[in-house]
Parts: structure tokens; C-alpha cells; sequence
């Protein structure tokens, strides 16, 4: 195997694992890297979904306890089965839509520009949402959650379909909105993020198994690892920094990235790969 194809995949894994449950677009993160390093071809594509499954075992051991006790409480527990019941209700329109439109727009909006604009339009929502008044907080937790709930929650998530808009920041955005706190909003993020990126990634790799052989082994399992490292770090950091901030920082990064992104392509100070 290339040592240079490895650790591209592990400079992946990293980006991967860093963005993907902060409101900032891991896929819009891995276009824009793998324009940079020459690694978004058709197997780079696969391989960018399906490494997002090392990020959920982050999530999986970090949330452990809660999945444990939820799975167990299932046959006695009311308040067990509601939340794993808007689990499911909130992953359903993902699905529908995806398998709708997801071949449409993988063809005509995987591009950098789409992506830097998604990223700015998507800051100032953030900007937007952090606004809010304190008595719009109707949900501090998310086992308060109501079925309702959740399916508005996962009708949000469906707009991460466009790359560059984050489908963490439009739960945790869009959870806010809909009157989630932003601790409530950030952990039902996490465990919607379970089922719908396992899915994603298991049905990219059996629709693309033609592009993929034994000797892709080695580089799928580092973009793993890495991925699973930076997100463990990712989401321990982010549990602890939403108990005292707000997502505001991450809106500005939003804005001034997609800037910068759009004045280099025009400019042809960098040629941004479709």
C-alpha cells in the first residue's frame, strides 16, 4: 500500500473525526481537503462516508452508559421506549429522502463553492438561532422529548443532504429552534447520529462494493482509527464547552471560511477540485 495514500487517509480520518459533530460540515470539510490533497475520486467519495462510522463508535463509547441503560429498560420502561422510539422517528426522513434524492444531489452539489456558500449561509443561521430569547427553551432534556419532537427534528436533519450545511448543526441548530435546549439539541444530535451515519455508511459501501477490493483494507481502517480518535477528543471537548458557551465562535468560522474559500477560487489563488 502507498505510505502517501495512508496518510492521506489518516489526514481524512483527523478532519473526519474533528468536524463531524461540530456545527462546521464534516462533509464539507473532506470535499474541501480532498480537493486540496487530490484524494476525490469515486473511491475517495465511498471512502469518506464510510469512515464516518469510526466517529460513531466515539459517539457509542461516550454516551455508553446511556445506550446501555436505554437497550436494558426497553421491556419495563416507558420513558426507554419513547426515546428510542423518537431515535427512530427522527432517523425515518433521512432515509426516504436520501434514498429520493441523494444520487441528485451527490452529481450537482458536491462542489466547493456550493459548499463554501452553505457554510456562510449556515454561520448566520447559527447567528440567528443563538439569539434566541431564554423562555424558548421548552425541552431541557431529551428524554421530554415528545414524538413530534423528534420527527421535526429529523426533518431538520434532512437538509445536511446539501454538503456544507453540517447534519450536526442543523439537529443541534435546529433542535434550538424548535425549542430544544442547546445541551438537549447537542446530545439527541449525538445518539440520531448513531443510526444515520452506520446506515449511511453501510449502504455506500454495498451500492460502490465494485470500486472497492481487499487491497482498500488498510486504507479504509486507518481513516477509521483516526477518525475514531479525533471524534472521542471532539466529543468529550464539546459536552464540556457547551456547559458555559455558546455556538457563536463556530458561526464566525462558518462565515469567514466560506469567504475565504469562494475569494480563492475566483481569484484562482487555489483551484478548488469539483
Amino acid at each position: 500500500m502507498d505510505i502517501v495514500l495512508l496518510v492521506k487517509a489518516a489526514i481524512m480520518g483527523i478532519v473526519e473525526g474533528l468536524t463531524e459533530f461540530l456545527p462546521i460540515s464534516s462533509t464539507g470539510h473532506l470535499i474541501l481537503a480532498g480537493a486540496l490533497l487530490g484524494f476525490d475520486d469515486g473511491k475517495a467519495k465511498v471512502f469518506d462516508i464510510a469512515i464516518q462510522t469510526g466517529a460513531i463508535f466515539a459517539v457509542i463509547l461516550v454516551y455508553w452508559q446511556k445506550i446501555q441503560s436505554t437497550v436494558v429498560a426497553l421491556p419495563r420502561q416507558a420513558k426507554a421506549r419513547r426515546f428510542a422510539l423518537n431515535v427512530l422517528i427522527a432517523f425515518l426522513p433521512a432515509v426516504v429522502l436520501g434514498l429520493l434524492f441523494g444520487k441528485v444531489i451527490k452529481e450537482h452539489l458536491f462542489t466547493p463553492v456550493v459548499v463554501a456558500t452553505t457554510f456562510i449561509v449556515g454561520g448566520f443561521i447559527i447567528l440567528w438561532a443563538e439569539k434566541r430569547p431564554p423562555g424558548a427553551v421548552r425541552i431541557e432534556n431529551v428524554d421530554d422529548m415528545t414524538p413530534l419532537d423528534a420527527l421535526k427534528v429529523g426533518l431538520v436533519q434532512c437538509f445536511a443532504m446539501i454538503p456544507g450545511t453540517s447534519r450536526s448543526g442543523s439537529t443541534i441548530i435546529g433542535g434550538m429552534l424548535l425549542g430544544l435546549s442547546r445541551k438537549a439539541a447537542t446530545d439527541f444530535s449525538f445518539f440520531l447520529a448513531i443510526p444515520t451515519l452506520i446506515g449511511a455508511g453501510a449502504y455506500s459501501l454495498y451500492k460502490e462494493r465494485a470500486l472497492l477490493s481487499a487491497a482498500d483494507i488498510p486504507l479504509f481502517a486507518v481513516g477509521l482509527v483516526f477518525s475514531f480518535l479525533s471524534a472521542w477528543v471532539c466529543v468529550r471537548w464539546l459536552l464540556r464547552y457547551i456547559s458555559t458557551h455558546s455556538f457563536v465562535p463556530f458561526a464566525w468560522y462558518r462565515i469567514v471560511f466560506g469567504i475565504v474559500v469562494l475569494a480563492t477560487a475566483w481569484s484562482g489563488l487555489v483551484t478548488w477540485a469539483d
